[in-house]
């Protein structure tokens, strides 16, 4: 792996981070429902604008079309506002933790529900994970952090496993940034639901507000996807994916940086100990398993 490899593998893990701290600061003064729904819009929006003008097409495979539908759902809708709104009561750097554990998630479902063969390491890894989430989250709880809105965490962290394991290749084919962008505009379709039904509520629009909702909306939302697939195209998909090792700990971080959330002793060993889980899972994958 090369310098410009390793340089935008710890970008995107940085900008992925910063995400559940800027939902933070949108969602203290804007409906979050409303908020990611018009995020997707916008965001989608770009993405597909700037497929089209790299002569990508909609023209999908049914495969492909597929996979737009349930990620659109599973990801955008479920996942991320399951998070939007547990980031009303939880802090950033809980719900950036939480989601740092798919990669653990999906790799223990493949084991278990899927008859997927894990070698020793990455058996390690997993239970390395579990113990460090554990150890945060049980002196969170005891701290008086939300369960409701953890537990939304865990339920949107969950439907991303469940999309990540339905539609795993099928987005190979080309037309990677439009499929994003359609994505996006699945998910902002399903949040509109709700939010016409309910009403839309009054919004003051701030600095504050209209400078987290427009980070979130170009650097995560759209140049850490961008910086993602450069990434996969140049080590592929199995090596970028280490990088997610990274996340708990810039989740942390960026929250303590930004929003001045403390960094307790436990969050510095579970943390640890989730990052040493995930990265011992993704280096086991990119060794093939000796045949029993």
């Amino acid at each position: 792996m090369d310098l410009k490899a390793i340089l935008a593998g710890l970008a995107f893990g940085l900008m992925w981070s910063s995400a559940f701290t800027s939902a933070r600061i949108i969602v203290a003064e804007a409906p979050p429902i409303a908020a990611l729904a018009l995020r997707f819009l916008i965001s989608g929006g770009i993405a597909v604008a700037i497929a089209l003008a790299l002569g990508q097409t909609w023209r999908l495979t049914r495969r492909q079309w597929q996979a737009t539908l349930i990620f659109g759902v599973c990801q955008n809708a479920l996942y991320l506002g399951l998070n939007f709104v547990a980031m009303q009561t939880v802090e950033a750097s809980v719900g950036s933790i939480i989601a740092s554990t798919m990669p653990l998630a999906v790799a223990a479902f493949g084991w278990l529900a899927m008859g997927e063969r894990l070698g020793r390491q990455a058996i390690a890894g997993l239970v390395a994970g579990l113990i460090g989430v554990v150890v945060i989250m049980s002196a969170r709880i005891s701290g008086g952090a939300d369960p409701f809105g953890i537990g939304l965490c865990v339920l949107g962290m969950l439907a991303l496993t469940t999309a990540t394991l339905m539609v795993r290749g099928a987005t190979s084919g080309g037309n990677l940034l439009m499929i994003v962008g359609l994505q996006m505009l699945v998910g902002s379709a399903v949040l509109w639901v709700p939010v016409l039904i309910t009403g839309l509520e009054p919004v003051t629009v701030t600095w504050r507000l209209g400078a987290a909702f427009a980070y979130t909306t170009v650097v995560p939302g759209l140049l850490a996807t961008i910086v993602w697939f450069w990434l996969v195209n140049r080590v592929g998909a199995t090596r970028a994916a280490t990088f997610h090792f990274l996340n708990p700990v810039f989740g942390v971080l960026v929250a303590a940086v930004v929003l001045g959330e403390p960094i307790r002793l436990t969050d510095v060993i579970g943390v640890m100990i989730v990052t040493l889980g995930i990265l011992a899972v993704q280096l086991s994958r990119q060794r093939p398993l000796q045949p029993a």
